[in-house]
């Protein structure tokens, strides 16, 4: 027995079935075209607004200029500056704010856009999620934030873009202030701390300076110093000049004895230097050695001390400065390059986009059906029940279509 060999199909034999069910492919196609025009032209308009706005550049004036009356702090106090976020607005912030259901919750109340969106049951999450939809912000290629409202009506998605516009503004400011404000409280505080501090330290130093005597430390402990080796080299030279005397006159002269009490007298003053205690009381300047290194230990802690709190005063300052300067602005945070204009062409539905896409969509479904109606039709017997009905199906719709081959 002979069995027949089947040829692979060419793709001739494709466009010969397509050609063949030409009229079925044909009324289908056009019934989906006739129900995707009828189905967008139901669709309402929407019209598209758009603001367009700038973040202003950081001016060069304000905190640094401030900081730099004080000696060339301008770094520290700029670093100070940006962390309690005494810096410009920036593109996130923005979007943040724009993207907020604070914001976003007002502009629904202010336009009654639940009745705009007809949503029954006043459920504020549906409402926010459709107009999350017709809502768009975000940074243009030039650097720019552009904000854009759809709406059925064109002047009220303009209203409702350029509402967005001060409502962002005014907000930013709210909040900067508010921040400014935290700001002001919390360096209030330290600078009241540290003024209490300085003054404490101020009053360890005077307390010192007024038990020693001392204003100077460093100088007076100096002149101390210089004053002993000026009297340590007077003494050797007076016992030089005994020694001459004694060779000379001997001791129980009378110009021995004179040097000699010369010598004495500078050794004790010498001794005072060193050991006496009550040194400081006939002096202002001079002071004894063994009370040195306590005095130079307790003038240089009180003087530490007071450095320092000078020191952090003049971070702390004009920062507590700007602080309240920040709490009182309420300039415009961002400049409106365009304001929105209500648009006279319509953004949606585009027709012609709905009516191909759906007819390219069905013929993804109508191709491959066609085939295989042609794959059933061509079976004369049958085999088994399934195949029986679809070629049943297959002759229903040949002849509801008055297809004829």
């Amino acid at each position: 027995m002979n069995e027949s060999i089947k040829k692979p199909a060419s793709f001739g034999d494709y466009i010969y079935i397509l050609y063949k069910w030409k009229k079925f492919i044909f009324i289908n196609l056009f019934v989906v075209a006739a129900l995707s025009v009828t189905y967008s032209l139901l669709l309402p308009l929407q019209y598209k607004a758009t603001a367009t706005v700038m973040i202003p550049p950081e001016p060069q004036t304000g905190f640094g200029g401030l900081s730099s009356l004080l000696g060339g702090k301008s770094s520290i106090a700029s670093v100070g500056s940006r962390v309690f976020g005494l810096t410009g607005v920036s593109e996130d912030v923005l979007l943040g704010i724009l993207n907020s259901r604070n914001a976003l919750t007002e502009v629904i109340d202010k336009f009654r856009l639940v009745e705009y969106y007809e949503i029954s049951d006043s459920n504020m999450d549906k409402v926010l999620k459709a107009f999350r939809k017709d809502f768009s912000a975000f940074p243009n290629e030039f650097g720019m934030i552009e904000m854009s409202v759809l709406n059925e009506d064109p002047k009220i998605s303009a209203e409702i873009a350029n509402y967005m516009v001060r409502l962002v503004d005014s907000l930013n400011i709210k909040y900067n202030i508010e921040a400014a404000r935290n700001n002001r409280k919390f360096l209030e505080r330290r600078y009241n701390q540290n003024v209490a501090d300085l003054r404490s330290a101020e009053d360890s130093l005077f307390r010192f300076q007024k038990k020693y005597g001392i204003v100077a430390v460093p100088e007076q402990l100096e002149v101390t110093i210089l004053a002993a080796a000026e009297i340590e080299s007077e003494l050797f030279k007076k016992q030089i000049e005994g020694y001459f005397i004694e060779e000379t006159y001997g001791k129980g002269s009378i110009q021995y004895k004179g040097v000699n009490a010369e010598i004495n007298l500078l050794q004790d003053k010498i001794q005072e230097l060193k050991n006496s205690n009550d040194l400081n009381l006939s002096s202002n300047i001079l002071y004894p050695f063994k009370n040195m290194p306590d005095i130079a230990i307790n003038y240089l802690r009180s003087f530490r001390d007071v450095k320092i709190q000078e020191s952090i005063l003049e971070i702390v300052l004009p920062m507590y400065e700007q602080a309240k300067v920040e709490e009182q602005k309420s300039i415009p945070t961002i400049l409106v390059i365009d304001k929105a204009v209500p648009p006279q062409l319509k953004y949606s539905p585009k027709r012609a986009v709905i009516v191909l896409g759906l007819l390219f969509l069905f013929s993804f479904f109508l191709v491959p059906f066609t085939f295989w109606a042609e794959k059933v039709f061509r079976k004369e017997n049958p085999e088994n029940a399934l195949q029986d009905k679809e070629l049943k199906f297959i002759l229903k719709i040949i002849k509801i279509y008055r297809l004829k081959f």
